[in-house]
């Protein structure tokens, strides 16, 4: 029996894992060999193409700036906006200053709160900035609209034209993350934006960026192999639910109509953007626009998703403590902004601190079998409520019939000698796999987003997870041996079945199709992969 169990149980291991291996995409990212190599690590703005030299502007810290509350009137809504001003020396507002409105990334965007030091210190050096709160009434998690967006914020870029002291011909827009997917398009809508200024840029679609940077973060929290594999079949498939057409937004058409200068910002220690791969589009694609847009790229050593000075192994955003502005950041914006049309042909075109993206954001492949959503959700409840189902209605059968036994006799039992027991291990082992595999995921995901690592967690997690899937299938083996044997013996004319009544057939069945569901499921997320 033993031989048996383990050579049964083998044999279900292989077939799981070979499931779980053609079900779905396998990742295979393939790495950047071409790197982009700057001219030089000072990114100062110095010297035009044509030779002339850039205009003397004002440098950060030059102004005193006056902070004003704005309303801004969308398309059935009204949002509100900080604007700074930088005065002069008798306290007036400066004439004819270039203008830049700010396009957030992901999140709620409040304009109290965002943008505050590099407005502020955009505004000091002679720039007039505005900083308008999102709109959030048409933007959620499941459904958003770049396209529409930019509409919306080209009403605070219409308004920033009539502010007192702002030279309407010198209006531009600063997006950072996601707000450069919207940048480029606001640029395309209204050509008389003056410039762009494009910091932490995906770029690729969403669905790219967002495989990328779950790969560049589980490669830095060193999780097992086997994890990977399950980056194409959650990025890729359709979300659960619907929703989500964003996604695959693709900006570069909007890219190859730029017809005003372009800034490039990358921080070199920000792992969710494709920081090479990215500048190499712009310069690419703005390249073939009918009026080519000058571009200006700069990377900032040590910067994160925000061009902060992030401690080196935390390099992500904490919104409730950023840490600083690189230093030279807000210096070379502020100069490249008002030194235009001068500083956008300025040499050198790359130049900073060194990127190293080690590899290509690509399509993500899409899932086969599984790539709706919802069915995975399907297979995933549907299985654990046919499991705890079925063991509930075993018991129940098993309580009712002790209730009414005879005192002389036991009462029978719902399922045959030696059935109850594997069923119930595997039922119950199938479902805790499934569980501890959910709360391994959210542990693990919290780790890589704070980019940090604990073996005991990554690598300690997943040895509880597979030993669950373990015992689930030595389970499920006994469980096939055993109900293998009762329908021999009832070939043979004995009286012997797996269960006895048609409830507790119904239980038997249930619990039976439950942990398949659940155990397949398991196979597709890499849980009896082959390998260690």
């Amino acid at each position: 029996m033993v031989l048996r169990t383990f050579a049964t149980s083998v044999a279900l291991l292989v077939g799981l894992a070979v499931v779980g291996s053609v079900a779905g995409p396998q990742w295979d990212p393939r790495p950047v060999s071409d790197h982009l190599v700057p001219a030089t690590a000072d990114t100062t703005v110095q010297v035009s193409a044509d030779g002339r030299a850039v205009p003397d502007v004002g440098a950060v810290g030059d102004h005193a700036v006056r902070t004003t509350r704005v309303t801004i009137a969308l398309d059935g809504a009204t949002v509100d906006g900080v604007l700074r001003r930088p005065l002069d020396s008798d306290g007036d507002v400066l004439a004819d200053r270039p203008g830049v409105v700010f396009v957030h990334g992901a999140g709620t965007g409040s304009s109290a709160e965002a943008f505050v030091d590099t407005a502020d210190l955009l505004a000091s050096a002679g720039v007039v900035t505005l900083v308008p709160d999102k709109r959030l009434d048409t933007y959620s998690t499941r459904e958003r609209d770049y396209e529409h967006m930019a509409l919306d914020y080209q009403r605070s870029v219409d308004l920033l034209r009539t502010v007192e002291g702002v030279d309407p011909g010198r209006v531009g827009v600063y997006g950072e993350s996601e707000g450069t997917w919207i940048a480029p398009v606001m640029q395309v809508d209204d050509p008389a934006i003056a410039f762009t200024v494009l910091v932490s840029a995906p770029i690729v679609p969403p669905r790219e960026q967002a495989a990328y940077a779950v790969d560049s973060y589980l490669r830095n929290t060193q999780v097992p192999d086997q994890l990977f594999r399950a980056i194409p079949r959650a990025v890729g498939m359709q979300f659960p639910g619907g929703g989500f057409g964003y996604a695959d937004f693709d900006v570069r058409p909007w890219l190859e109509r730029q017809s005003a200068p372009v800034l490039v910002v990358y921080g070199t220690a920000d792992p969710s953007m494709p920081v090479e791969q990215g500048a190499r589009i712009v310069l690419s694609d703005t390249a073939v626009s009918p009026e080519p847009a000058p571009v200006t790229v700069r990377y900032y050593g040590g910067a994160n998703h925000g061009i902060r000075l992030a401690p080196a192994d935390h390099p992500g955003n904490d919104p409730e403590h950023p840490s600083p502005l690189h230093p030279d950041f807000p210096r070379d914006l502020a100069a490249w902004v008002q030194g235009l049309p001068a500083t956008g042909t300025a040499e050198p075109t790359v130049a900073g601190a060194t990127p190293d993206q080690l590899y290509l954001a690509a399509p993500v492949p899409r899932p086969g079998w599984w790539g709706n959503g919802d069915v995975v959700v399907v297979a995933v409840v549907g299985g654990a409520a046919l499991v705890l189902g079925g063991l509930t209605l075993l018991g129940a059968v098993s309580g009712w019939r002790a209730l009414g036994r005879r005192r002389d006799r036991p009462a029978p039992a719902p399922a045959a000698p030696g059935i109850a027991a594997p069923l119930g291990v595997l039922g119950l082992a199938s479902v805790a796999t499934t569980v501890v595999l959910a709360v391994y995921l959210m542990l693990v995901a919290r780790l890589a987003l704070d980019y940090e690592k604990n073996a005991l967690v990554v690598q300690g997690g997943w040895v509880t997870v597979r030993v669950l899937g373990l015992v689930a299938v030595v389970a499920g083996s006994v469980l096939l041996l055993r109900a293998a044997r009762v329908r021999a013996e009832r070939r043979a004319g004995r009286d012997s079945a797996v269960a006895r009544g048609g409830v507790a057939h119904v239980g038997v069945w249930a619990v039976g199709l439950g942990s398949a569901s659940l155990l397949v499921t398991l196979a597709y997320w890499g849980v009896f992969q082959l390998g260690i």
